[in-house]
């Protein structure tokens, strides 16, 4: 499975995001703003629903395919954080929902009327230890009543939908602490303001994400996606999706900061010679190349596992560690070659030198990583 095989993809991919070139993307950075028209025009595109299936109105493609429309949202010097969760938030209900919330809610998502962005798990004092969230459901008749509070819920405000996990059995009353957690679908219209308070947080990049207040915040029973008790494995079933799609954005980021290096250097004279003639500068950039055709190797491994239906967490999460080093070493550099230019917002450097800073934390940090291939690939004992 090489790069090469998608080129209907690429060609029309690039050919939408050629009508947002860098100015669009710098405006709305600089006004912390959200890249409505670009998302509005993927969706129409269809590219946001490639991976639901044909009879819901999606494209019913792979991940490898999706990945594709990632790493070329960034490789031409977009943001793929504005819209990635609409890609892979909706495969927890694709694969755990009922057949009759699947002809509720996907066709929507599909066509763009419904925007499923936004999904509820990480809390202030649990952080990545989600087995110990606090946020609580409890059933009352017809209704779950949610208390609890949420934080890096990202892109709230521009989503219809959210995908929330609560406790609905106590811990000490679980065998196993992954137990006893449920999912719900959020209706954000109904629930914003009726039990359900956003706060923005303002942060070093321009992703839109929040804390959550939830207090008495009622769910219809129906929005329950598939069992009680059963949320964690089916969040945990779409982590190896989302991992690779950030791969697949960081690689992109990856080679649009080598593409800018390498011109640059070509081009600027110093001391009567190009700067890329010198050893000095070219290696940062060749090194960073090799790192980033390396992590992509990796990615497409995970691709094909995924979409083989085989077991994948150990590819799917070192294609991230690997893309998401890849990339910072790779905008370092290219920041490096432009001195003093680089960090001048006209010429995007600092800004995608921002975005694609996030993935060393998030989604699932680096050492969280390191612990899983210590613990499942390795045979070490586990650490927490």
């Amino acid at each position: 499975m090489e790069a090469g095989n998608y080129e209907d993809i690429r060609d029309g991919v690039r050919a939408l995001c050629a009508d947002f070139p860098d100015e669009y993307f710098r405006k709305v950075d600089q006004a912390r703003a959200y890249p409505e028209e670009f998302v509005d025009a993927l969706t129409k595109a269809g590219w946001m629903a490639a991976l639901i299936p044909q009879e819901y109105g999606g494209s019913g493609l792979g991940i490898a395919e999706a990945s594709v429309i990632m790493e070329q949202i960034n490789r031409c010097g977009g943001n793929s954080g504005a819209c990635h969760g609409q890609m892979y938030n909706m495969g927890t209900l694709l694969h755990n929902g009922s057949d009759e919330q699947k002809k509720t809610y996907l066709p929507g998502i599909a066509s763009g009327k419904l925007r499923i962005q936004s999904m509820g798990v990480t809390e202030p004092t649990t952080g990545t230890d989600t087995t110990q969230l606090k946020t609580t459901a409890v059933r009352k008749g017809d209704r779950y009543v949610v208390n609890g509070q949420k934080v890096w819920i990202s892109r709230v405000q521009h989503s219809d939908l959210m995908i929330l996990l609560a406790r609905t059995t106590p811990l000490a009353q679980v065998a196993r602490k992954s137990e006893g957690m449920s999912v719900f679908i959020v209706d954000l219209h109904q629930a914003i303001g009726n039990g359900l308070t956003v706060r923005p947080i303002l942060n070093m990049v321009n992703h839109e994400t929040n804390e959550l207040f939830i207090d008495n915040l009622e769910i219809p029973v129906e929005n329950l996606i598939g069992e009680e008790g059963r949320g964690f494995k089916y969040i945990l079933d779409g982590l190896n999706a989302e991992r690779v799609l950030i791969a697949a954005e960081c690689i992109g980021d990856g080679y649009w900061f080598i593409d800018r290096a390498a011109k640059y250097a070509r081009q600027r004279i110093v001391f009567d010679r190009p700067i890329g003639r010198n050893q000095g500068v070219q290696f940062p950039i060749a090194e960073a190349h090799i790192e980033v055709e390396a992590a992509n190797l990796m990615r497409w491994k995970a691709c094909r596992l995924y979409d083989a239906h085989q077991p994948c967490g150990a590819e799917a999460n070192m294609a991230k560690y690997l893309a998401a080093k890849a990339s910072w070493e790779a905008a370092n550099s290219c920041l490096q070659t432009h001195g003093g230019f680089g960090f001048a917002c006209e010429y995007d450097i600092e800004r995608k030198f921002r975005e694609t800073r996030l993935y060393q934390v998030a989604p699932i940090s680096t050492n969280l990583i390191l612990s899983y291939v210590a613990e499942h690939v390795l045979g070490l004992p586990r650490s927490f």
